[in-house]
Formats: C-alpha cells, structure tokens, sequence
C-alpha cells in the first residue's frame, strides 16, 4: 500500500501558530554558527530545527549508525516523546511535533488548539501508532498543506520527490536528543542544559554539514522565547 503524501513544507514558521500554539515562543533563522551570531538568537532556546539535503553519504552513514545503535541500545528517557514518520513530505510537521511536544512545560496552547489535541489524544501511543493516528488527523494535515502552499516559493507537487529533510533538537532531563521520524528511534548526543543547548545543538549541526562539505542546502531555525 501506498504511503500517504502530504505537500512539502517550507520553513514557515507561522504553521505553529495556526495550529494554536500561542506566540509566547517563536521560530526564527539561525544566520550562522559562530559565537558573535549564535549570540543573536533570543534566549532562551527550547528547541532547534535542522533543514538538510538527504545524499548518498547522509543515507550511509545513517544505515551504518542505525546498526550500531541496535547493537549498542542507548538510554532514552521515557520522557522524550517520538513519532514516526509514515506520510511522504511530513518531516516539516514532524519536525515540528518533536519540538513542540517535548516542550509542553514552556509552551501554551489555545483552548481550541488542534495540536494540543494531538498531543493529549497520543501521549500515551507508541511512535507508530502516533504516526498512524497523524495520517488521520485532517487538522494538521489541512494546516500543513495550506503553510506549504503559502510558503516562499511555489509548492512542488505532491509526487515531487523532495530531498530536503527536517529534525529536531531537543533537551529532555538534561539530555540532548535528535529526534527524526525516519530513524528507528531517538538519538542521544550527551548532556546539554538550558544555558547551553543551542550551543550543543549547532555543534551536531556542524557534523551534518562537514559530511556533505559540498553542499549548502542547510537550514538551522531555533525556537526561542519571545523578547519582543
């Protein structure tokens, strides 16, 4: 059976708050990775979101990490909420899923919040059984397509293959975590802090981009604590 296949999003940061998260905490560019830029960026950060090309070397070595981790199980907290990635052109709102729902304690929410709803309904699910309850919700799938057709340039296709992907970056019990929905599970990159996180994150960053030092294609957002 064929994968569901949601229009591709673009960074449009403005999806969050369609979907009834309140303004309290924004998404915003990330302009450069060392320290007099990254000092720029409105603390504090909850969440980081990392644009990349998928190539041939990205899907390597994710394989060969893939082995490894199964090999070598890791410790997640049962506190990091994960889902998986079913729908085809979703990691934009999957990516930010992961960010929203492991920052519940920060956030607010309106009453009538479809994403809130979500969360609530599959805090308790597995990651797939979260994935296929998101393949579902004509809420979030209507708010996407509705931000990837208002995004900065004109929407590709639903069968356009699209080799950009979103992650995200969060910070769960003092852990740093890449959560991609396309991963079999999160991955752990040691311990981080509130003060340091966007620092640690951007140091991941890095390692994406020295595998692929031809390409430019990378996007980092941060979710940061409105100062305005």
């Amino acid at each position: 059976m064929d994968c569901p296949r949601w229009l591709p999003l673009e960074s449009n940061p403005e999806f969050v708050n369609c979907l009834g998260m309140k303004p309290t905490w924004q998404f915003g560019d990330v302009y450069g990775l060392d320290p007099e830029l990254l000092s720029m960026v409105p603390r504090p950060v909850c969440a980081v979101l990392l644009l990349f090309p998928v190539t041939e070397k990205y899907e390597t070595f994710k394989q060969e990490e893939e082995e490894k981790l199964k090999g070598q199980p890791q410790e997640v907290s049962p506190g990091v909420y994960f889902i998986k990635q079913t729908i085809g052109n979703a990691c934009g709102t999957i990516g930010l899923i992961h960010a929203v729902a492991n920052n519940q304690a920060h956030l607010e929410f309106e009453t009538d919040s479809a994403l809130k709803k979500f969360l609530e309904q599959t805090s308790k699910m597995t990651p797939e059984e979260r994935a296929t309850f998101l393949e579902k919700d004509e809420s979030i799938r209507v708010t996407h397509e509705s931000s990837a057709q208002e995004g900065q340039t004109e929407a590709p296709s639903l069968d356009e293959k699209v080799n950009l992907h979103f992650i995200a970056f969060v910070n769960v019990g003092g852990q740093l975590y890449e959560l991609d929905g396309r991963k079999p599970f999160p991955i752990v990159h040691g311990k981080t802090s509130e003060d340091t996180f966007l620092e640690d994150a951007v140091e991941v960053c890095k390692i994406f981009m020295a595998r692929d030092p031809q390409e430019v294609r990378f996007t980092i957002i941060a979710l940061s604590k409105d100062s305005y």
